[in-house]
């Protein structure tokens, strides 16, 4: 989950349009198609896509926390801060930095936060700048690092993670997060790896041959899904969570040649997976049935359970109303632990 190269918005510009306030009024940012009828069981076909906040640089993996009258956390990668947005409470700073701390330094093309989800007690967070797996805690803030090398090797970026029904993440971990990406002089692993991180802390490589970047995972945690610029990929999972086989999910070619970042699956099985300006529903077995079209760059979503969708938009925050939840509320509590 990486930037487009045009980053116009002028950094720390936080001129933000998600006061309580303002929420009474949310403009229309985008539209709903409905391409198979089994997407009206999913989304209405009027359903309001709105903006729900503005102003930052690239936002990234949306979160939410709590109940129907929770909060969204989300990054601002390149500003190094991960926001909170409430209908109550409108637009905060949860945390700045959310991500490097440390002095000046030209090794560092993103050195925010990025991808996130709740875990071990908090919020995971998959930490760019710092290059680790981290579990945050909510209250005090105070950062644990879950995962920093395989093999000795100190970790690209940290991108995109899920949490396993068995309490494992899985994670993504381009070089995105570093000056030079690819050409990085600081990298350390040649590839662009994808992850099991076990509760005991071992870190075991799922596929190192794709250009992974967002990640999912299906409700009985048997299909992990992975996104490259060829497509998405799907593995199919032992009962130790581990690749049995890899297959292509949806190729690029279907989507005008455009891959995917981040995506969410829902507790039926769906992938809502961003791909350019739209949010695409995906079947289980890979037909599009529908999608949330906007006019802005899609990075990644979560669902809320205030029952609506929430996705990053570029410079913005936007969400639609739908008729499911995500998969990962329905983990059971001890996965969360």
């Amino acid at each position: 989950m990486t930037a487009p190269s045009r980053r116009t918005v002028l950094a720390g510009a936080a001129a933000l349009a998600a006061s309580p306030a303002f929420a009474q009024e949310m403009p229309v940012v985008g539209k709903v198609t409905i391409a198979d009828p089994a997407a009206e069981a999913l989304i209405s076909a009027d359903a309001r896509v709105e903006k729900v906040a503005d102003g930052f640089t690239w936002t990234e993996g949306p979160a939410w926390v709590g109940g129907e009258d929770g909060y969204l956390l989300f990054s601002d990668v390149p500003q190094n801060k991960t926001h909170r947005w409430s209908k109550r409470d409108g637009h905060t700073v949860f945390m700045d930095p959310a991500g490097y701390a440390g002095p000046p330094t030209a090794m560092l093309r993103e050195p925010g936060g990025n991808g996130m989800a709740l875990g071990r007690g908090g919020l995971l967070m998959a930490d760019s700048g710092n290059r680790i797996v981290a579990a945050v805690d909510l209250k005090t803030k105070a950062r644990r690092v879950l995962a920093s090398r395989f093999e000795g090797k100190r970790l690209n970026s940290p991108n995109d993670l899920v949490l396993a029904p068995d309490g494992a993440i899985y994670f993504t971990d381009p070089p995105y997060g570093l000056k030079g990406v690819d050409d990085s002089p600081w990298r350390e692993l040649d590839y662009w790896g994808l992850y099991r991180l076990e509760r005991d802390g071992t870190v075991r490589l799922i596929d190192k041959t794709l250009k992974v970047n967002g990640v999912g995972l299906s409700p009985d945690g048997k299909t992990l899904y992975a996104t490259d610029p060829s497509g998405w990929y799907a593995f199919d999972l032992d009962a130790k969570g581990m690749p049995t086989g890899r297959r292509v999910f949806v190729d690029s070619k279907t989507t005008n040649n455009i891959g995917g970042d981040g995506l969410e699956v829902d507790q039926h099985g769906n992938v809502w997976a961003s791909c350019g300006r739209s949010l695409i529903i995906f079947t289980p077995d890979g037909r599009r049935i529908g999608s949330i079209d906007t006019d802005d760059t899609v990075s990644n979503a979560a669902f809320g359970a205030d029952g609506h969708v929430y996705f990053s938009n570029n410079h913005r925050i936007s969400r639609a109303p739908v008729k499911v939840v995500g998969a990962q509320s329905r983990l059971p509590a001890a996965a969360k632990r």
